[in-house]
């Protein structure tokens, strides 16, 4: 079957996002937008996740738990898992791997947890947007040891992507799905990854870029397994 997806989705945790990316504006606009998937991937952290999840409960909504991780190397990688648990098992060995810098809200924006009712629960003071001392080898291994899928983010971006910080993509790491940004055509992109799938996510930090570029993936079934079965290339 073929669903509507967009798979890299910001909340207001994410301090270069809106603090209109709340738990309830993100599912209701996923749906206004025909969405039937969406990933949470705040920079570094899954806390606003669980959040999304219980606003989507009987929505029929699916909602992918996520983060987008920088590595050491400066590239975006969005991760994603099965169950909130297994996000958080990445999440803890993130937070190990930042820097102790506070984060600036007048700088970089606030970093919100919300809850169901998007009402603040709290703000986490450390600084989510920035490079952890995680190697990109070491994070895919980590993510796949926890029943993860990773997939570089923005490919076709000349700064956070995989390609652009390294000058190509290594074999090694047997990455089957890139994705490319909601500014480039996939079918640019097609000729030089043929052995590639391509997928194309809005990386909304505001609530009018949520499902915009309106792409589908064909799944087996609609859930989140079915979903990650076809982005491990099963």
């Amino acid at each position: 079957m073929e669903i509507n997806y967009d798979l890299h989705l910001h909340t207001a945790l994410s301090p270069c996002a809106l603090e209109e990316m709340t738990p309830n504006n993100l599912v209701n606009m996923s749906l206004i937008s025909g969405l039937d998937v969406i990933a949470v991937t705040d920079h570094n952290s899954c806390e606003n996740v669980a959040a999304v999840m219980k606003v989507a409960e009987g929505t029929g909504l699916i909602v992918i738990p996520g983060l987008e991780v920088e590595t050491m190397e400066e590239i975006h990688v969005v991760c994603l898992f099965e169950t909130i648990e297994q996000a958080n098992q990445l999440q803890d060995d993130v937070y190990r791997h930042l820097p102790p810098r506070r984060n600036n809200a007048k700088i970089f924006g606030e970093q919100l947890l919300l809850d169901e009712s998007d009402e603040e629960v709290g703000r986490v003071d450390r600084l989510l947007s920035f490079a952890t001392g995680i190697s990109i080898d070491q994070l895919v291994d980590k993510v796949r040891s926890i029943g993860g899928v990773c997939i570089p983010a923005h490919v076709d971006r000349p700064s956070y992507s995989i390609i652009s910080n390294l000058g190509m993509l290594p074999e090694h790491l047997s990455l089957p799905v890139l994705e490319i940004s909601r500014f480039s055509n996939p079918l640019d992109y097609q000729e030089s990854y043929p052995s590639h799938m391509l997928i194309q996510s809005s990386d909304a930090h505001e609530l009018g870029f949520v499902g915009i570029c309106e792409k589908k993936l064909v799944v087996a079934e609609k859930s989140i397994k079915g979903v990650l079965e076809v982005l491990r290339g099963n």
